[in-house]
């Protein structure tokens, strides 16, 4: 049997349209005119991609590819979003949900098909690789640096046995410290890149953050956070004329089971360990 594309845009000739070029593809073609019906096609259909337009008659794009993406069972689901917005703003908010390509109309047949070709491609890698994996985030662009931390939420949603809560944190501590290292390790430079590598262990996940700037001591920095006294730290950053914050340290270290900072102090090392059965029974 083809693979199926499912086809969500309430404009029937652009349906039509995407319906036709699908179906040149060798794929069959499921045309829904509402965000609504989703769900229901999805269950019955089990697509290889979605095309999904952003402005439907009854429910937001962005939300909807923002659930599927934040569920178990479509995570890995490629999301193409099909619109007619074409302001930047609108690419990050696509980004920002986790979409795998954004295709603005009017469009191409090549245009179509280079989207769809990257998505499944896409999807071809996140459901092989699933042991380990390197990200780059490139800090000189914002879309690079949401989209590859979309792309290890994937991963951890495929090929690890951490429930919705325990991903949610983990993602938040990673991007709590990326931020600490683009603010304060490379003072915003846009010309250096910051390096995540995560590795799936049996036992656990296990992230290392690293920049490139010169390090400093992690029990040395007055301006944060500390366990003894969560705010403390305030008035201080007042006076000195810093933004408020200072609490990302501290957080990210209630997150995972395991915080350490090298010596340099310009890489940190992040463990999230699986929960044993009888955890996980509790937990869930």
């Amino acid at each position: 049997m083809p693979r199926t594309v499912l086809i969500v845009d309430d404009e029937r000739d652009t349906n039509d349209i995407l319906a036709s070029f699908v179906r040149s593809r060798g794929f069959e073609p499921i045309q829904l005119y509402a965000g609504a019906q989703v769900k229901s096609a999805i269950a019955e259909h089990k697509p290889a991609l979605i095309l999904l337009d952003v402005m439907l008659p009854d429910l937001d794009g962005f939300a909807i590819c923002d659930a599927l993406k934040r569920d178990r069972e479509t995570n890995l689901i490629p999301v193409i979003m099909v619109t007619a917005l074409q302001e930047d703003h609108h690419r990050v908010a696509g980004v920002r949900v986790g979409a795998n390509g954004y295709l603005a109309k009017p469009f191409t047949p090549e245009g179509l098909f280079k989207a769809m070709d990257g998505a499944m491609a896409w999807h071809e890698e996140h459901r092989k690789r699933g042991t380990s994996g390197e990200i780059n985030f490139d800090i000189r662009s914002e879309l690079t640096y949401l989209q590859q931390a979309n792309d290890m939420l994937a991963d951890l949603f495929a090929h690890t046995p951490l429930t919705d809560r325990q991903i949610k944190d983990l993602k938040q501590a990673v991007m709590e410290m990326g931020g600490n290292a683009i603010e304060w390790g490379h003072r915003k430079n846009a010309d250096l890149v910051l390096r995540i590598t995560y590795r799936i262990d049996p036992e656990g996940i296990v992230l290392i953050i690293q920049d490139q700037g010169p390090g400093f001591n992690p029990g040395d920095v007055p301006h944060a956070a500390s366990d003894e006294d969560p705010i403390g730290h305030i008035d201080l950053r007042n006076e000195l004329g810093i933004r408020e914050g200072g609490f990302g340290i501290m957080l990210a270290r209630g997150l995972v089971d395991d915080f350490r900072y090298n010596t340099r102090g310009n890489e940190v090392t992040l463990i999230k360990r699986f929960d044993s059965p009888a955890d996980g029974a509790t937990s869930r």
